[in-house]
């Protein structure tokens, strides 16, 4: 075939290296198979890559950009590994995904929004996000987390939708929006279980448009919180524990709407309805804005519970100024003990206490004090410079209040050396049996001296018929306080430092104290509470203070327990009960032995003769009568020696 040679040559570049003899007709076109098989491999690049296979059970759409993986409801239990790495879009909601691991999102660096919403996810790797940087939308709604750590969300830089609502959460780490910080818009922390959150760092979400905080158990939002969220639009703070809501900044450069609808794009939507609110002069910047709202209502005072909180007319919005209670008594400690400094106040709104020293500094918490929220100041280690007037200030938004507590430092107290064991008690002035007598005589001077230091008794309050466990505390008519209501009797002892409270009716002049304790010191104050003709509130005044100690208590010498003495009595009956068959039994013994080994009451019988002997012959013969027995004497034995020859039968022959 001629024209066979120009068509191959023309088709390979290689045709001089084929023999030139025309191939048959069947094989015509196998040389040109074989030309081509070469640039095979040369057009593969140009092929697009191979992508990966679609999960089972989900749809994905791969024939254009964007990517996009869809598996909502298809009951999987964990990530699809086989997933395509190129996705932008992925959805895995409505399934039973527990954990979230890190290599279940590794190189899906093109991700754009991923649903995990209503699984059951209750862990989520650190780093498990590190690679989604292009992430725009985090959906986590509807699932068991309970806390969010700072690796969690890490890596999402460009993150604008975080939606974290219907989780079990109870912490937010301090850090974990620190990556997405800058260009968060969007955060939904609702319905959770979150009774604090990270306030400064929410502070920091500068482009956020709208915050969802509601039905959570937040009790407080610190003053200021939002003040640099320049863009929100939308404050969402419903069903919470919040009694009162501070003012910020933000709200009085916005105006305030309830409704979104219909709302200008500078406006604040701002919700806060099923909250406890109180009010109170701390609402008064609230209830001055124009809000279209009756859904808030008031929870407390007494006065305002259940009404329309923007029905309630401003001039009801009041606070009652703080009023001292309770304070320590005059405190007189040992240098190197600790002491305890108390104030109680009441007010509206709870007034907030603070201590001021001696040397006019305020008093926080530090390496040797600790101030708590209920007003107590404990100091942990006294020293001389520390006596003096310490100032409690109770203040609230109506005003402040002061009461002084004195302390007194003395020096430090002798070392304690042990008691006897002597069942008296020492008697005032002895010295101790194991003290010498100069520790003693330093000893008693000391206490002497304390006792001299101590607080006397004033105006008319005195302790009499103290005992080791019970005192009689009297008191003088206070006329010239007007509306007395009731006597309040504090006392604590030198043991603790905790105040003990009695409330008496006002018809009362003295009261018995039986709880007290053997052996210690006592400081008592008695106040009287009554009704301020001026303010209307409840006041109190103190009407005097007395220091006593109670006697100690006589220790018992000696006496046996109880398991003791059972024992004692059960050897003692065994003994005698074993005493006394062993007399039964002696008895019976010499009893016995008089008789002469017969029962008491009974002759002895004769001894018994099998055979009589003749004493002559031999010879047998009748027997005779036994001759009749003479009495014998009482203890005396009659022995009888026979002779007798051996017996022989009759019929055997005597002789030759």
């Amino acid at each position: 075939m001629p024209s066979g040679t120009p068509l191959l040559a023309s088709a390979c570049p290689n045709a001089s290296l084929l023999p030139c003899r025309p191939p048959p007709p069947a094989m015509a076109v196998f040389p040109l198979l074989l030309c081509l098989l070469p640039l095979a491999p040369a057009s593969s690049p140009s092929q697009p890559a191979t992508a990966s296979p679609c999960p089972r059970r989900c749809r994905c759409q791969t024939q254009s950009l964007p990517l996009s993986v869809l598996c909502p409801g298809a009951g999987l239990l964990f990530v699809p590994p086989s997933l395509d790495r190129r996705a932008a879009e992925l959805r895995l909601a409505d399934n039973f995904i527990a954990a979230v691991r890190r290599r279940d999102l590794a190189n899906m660096t093109g991700l754009l929004h991923l649903s995990l919403s209503r699984n059951t996810i209750r862990h989520v790797a650190a780093g498990a996000f590190a690679d989604l940087r292009a992430l725009r939308a985090l959906h986590l709604d509807g699932n068991r987390l309970t806390s969010l750590g700072e690796g969690q969300l890490r890596g999402l830089v460009n993150l604008r939708h975080l939606i974290l609502s219907n989780n079990q959460l109870a912490a937010l780490a301090a850090g974990a929006l620190d990556d997405c910080a800058e260009t968060l818009e969007d955060l939904d922390l609702s319905y959770n279980n979150l009774e604090q959150l990270p306030w400064e760092a929410l502070g920091r979400l500068g482009n956020v448009n709208t915050l969802g905080l509601d039905h959570n158990l937040l009790a407080s939002v610190p003053a200021g919180a939002f003040s640099r969220l320049h863009k929100l639009a939308r404050l969402d703070m419903t069903s919470n524990r919040l009694t009162t809501i501070p003012p910020d900044p933000l709200f009085s450069r916005l105006p305030l709407l309830a409704r979104p609808r219909g709302s200008p794009a500078s406006a604040l939507v701002l919700a806060f309805g099923g909250n406890p609110l109180h009010c109170n002069c701390e609402l008064v910047w609230l209830r001055r804005l124009a809000r279209e709202d009756d859904l808030e209502a008031c929870a407390s005072p007494p006065a305002l519970g259940g009404r329309y909180f923007w029905a309630v007319g401003e001039e009801e919005f009041v606070c009652e100024p703080p009023v001292v209670t309770h304070r320590s008594p005059p405190l007189a400690v040992p240098a190197g003990r600790p002491a305890a400094l108390r104030c109680r106040a009441v007010g509206d709104p709870e007034p907030r206490v603070r201590w001021v020293s001696p040397q006019g500094r305020l008093v926080g918490n530090s390496s040797r004090a600790r101030a708590f929220p209920n007003g107590t100041l404990e100091l942990l280690v006294t020293e001389p410079g520390d006596g003096g007037i310490f100032t409690c200030i109770a203040a609230n938004a109506a005003g402040e209040a002061t009461a002084a507590v004195e302390l007194t430092v003395g020096p430090p107290p002798p070392p304690q050396l042990a008691n006897s064991t002597s069942c008296d008690p020492p008697r005032d002035g002895d010295p101790d049996a194991l003290t010498p007598p100069s520790a003693a005589s330093a000893s008693a001077s000391a206490s002497a001296k304390a006792a001299d230091t101590g607080p006397p008794p004033d105006r008319g309050v005195q302790v009499t018929e103290h005992g080791a466990t019970a005192a009689l505390v009297q008191w003088p008519d206070q006329r010239p306080i007007p509306g007395i209501r009731m006597y309040q009797i504090q006392y604590n002892s030198s043991a603790d430092d905790i105040l003990v409270y009695r409330m008496i009716p006002a018809d009362s002049r003295s009261f018995l104290l039986s709880d007290l304790a053997s052996g210690r010191t006592y400081d008592l104050c008695v106040l009287a509470v009554y009704e301020d003709g001026a303010t209307g509130l409840t006041a109190t005044r103190p009407v005097g203070c007395a220091r006593f100690s109670t006697e100690p208590a006589l220790r018992p010498c000696g006496a046996p327990h109880a398991p003791f003495l059972g024992g004692t009595m059960i050897i003692a009956l065994g003994g005698v009960i074993v005493a006394s068959v062993l007399v039964f039994i002696f008895v019976l013994l010499m009893r016995y032995k008089v008789h002469g080994g017969q029962p008491p009451g009974k002759a002895k019988a004769p001894a018994p003769v099998s055979s009589v002997c003749s004493q002559t012959n031999g010879a047998l013969g009748p027997t005779p009568a036994p001759p009749a027995p003479e009495p014998a004497a009482p203890r005396a034995h009659t022995v009888v020696q026979l002779d007798c020859e051996p017996w022989r039968p009759s019929h055997e022959p005597t002789g030759p």
